[in-house]
Formats: structure tokens, C-alpha cells, sequence
């Protein structure tokens, strides 16, 4: 019984708008539930973002503890000048970045084993349940310079507007635009040339 309450629970908190959660942050009696209804709403959409930049689960669990952690300790200078989801993105964007930066000065193999380990990696990976186009699309994004893979994946996989993701981004429509197709361009090739091969 008290199970299907607390599922009922969960789903109130998903269906909570921003602005109700953003309500229950303003006081100290509700914030701890604002907080449980934002990374309701919240978690699994930015564990995905995160995750097809990082690749491996272990790392995007990192990645998403610190976001949220960035979340909980800056919630209350958000203005509300963008909308509560694209100021979370730009927040777990940013937390990748600096993750893969991090990892970047860590690593110590050659970039030429730097595909063979992705593609190690992700068939180590028991959260990886991709087939083989998937694993190869994944080895044509790691191809790409970092900005392109971004807007890539938000534009792709997460379906995003190119106004949001000039806000998260903090770059023009214009520059976005150009981004995509470039890096579509690439990734086209990429896979043309494994399936010739």
C-alpha cells in the first residue's frame, strides 16, 4: 500500500509545472520537496544528456551528482530570465565539459587508440544496449569537435529547438545551424565509409 503511495507520489512530482516547483524552492519549509520534484522531473532527461557526451554510466552518475549538487547550491540566484530546463541543461552541459577535460588530462593512452577504446568501452558497458549502427553512429560522433557532437546531440537525440539551445549554449541560431550541418556532413561520411569498408 504504502509503496503505490509513494509511486502515486512520484508521479505528482513529475507532473508538477516549473513553476510549482520553482514555488516550493522560494521557502525553506518546502524547498526539500521543490528539490525532489525538480530532480524528479529532471533526472533521467539530463542523465541522457549528459550521458551520450560522457558515453559510460559510471561517469554520467558522476556527472549528474554534480550537477545536481551545483543545482541545489545555485537554485536561489536563478532569475528566471530562461526557462528552469535550459538553465538545468546549461548547467549539466557545462558540468560535462569540464568532466571530459578533466578525464582529457588524465588520459594517458594515444589518440590513435582513442576510437578502439570507445568502441572497447562501450561494448564493456552492460548500460550500452545499442546494436551495431547505434555503436557505429557513437564512434562517427566521437569524430566530431566537441561544439558539433553538442549541438548534434541536442538537436538529434534530444530533439531541441535551436533557441534553446542558443540559450543553453550561449551561442547564435546562425552558428548552431552551421554546427549541425556540418557535423551531420561528417557523420554521413564517417558512416559511408565503415559500410564501404
Amino acid at each position: 500500500m504504502s509503496q503505490n503511495n509513494e509511486s502515486n507520489g512520484n508521479q505528482a512530482s513529475m507532473e508538477r509545472s516549473d513553476e510549482q516547483i520553482l514555488a516550493l524552492l522560494q521557502s525553506e519549509s518546502t524547498y526539500e520537496q521543490g528539490f525532489r520534484a525538480l530532480m524528479a522531473k529532471y533526472q533521467e532527461r539530463l542523465y541522457w544528456h549528459i550521458r551520450k557526451m560522457v558515453y559510460e554510466h559510471d561517469d554520467a552518475n558522476d556527472v549528474i551528482q554534480n550537477t545536481f549538487i551545483k543545482v541545489y547550491r545555485s537554485i536561489a540566484k536563478f532569475e528566471g530570465k530562461s526557462q528552469l530546463y535550459t538553465w538545468l541543461y546549461r548547467i549539466a552541459t557545462n558540468e560535462s565539459i569540464t568532466f571530459i577535460n578533466k578525464k582529457k588530462k588524465k588520459a594517458t593512452s594515444s589518440i590513435d587508440n582513442e576510437e578502439f577504446n570507445l568502441a572497447n568501452r562501450l561494448h564493456a558497458d552492460e548500460y550500452f544496449d545499442g546494436d551495431e549502427i547505434q555503436m557505429q553512429l557513437q564512434l562517427a560522433l566521437e569524430q566530431l569537435p566537441e561544439k558539433q557532437r553538442l549541438v548534434f546531440n541536442m538537436r538529434y537525440f534530444d530533439e531541441m529547438s535551436y533557441a534553446d539551445i542558443s540559450e543553453i549554449l550561449e551561442t547564435s541560431v546562425g552558428a548552431l545551424k552551421a554546427s549541425y550541418h556540418h557535423a551531420a556532413k561528417k557523420i554521413e561520411s564517417y558512416l559511408k565509409t565503415v559500410a564501404e569498408g
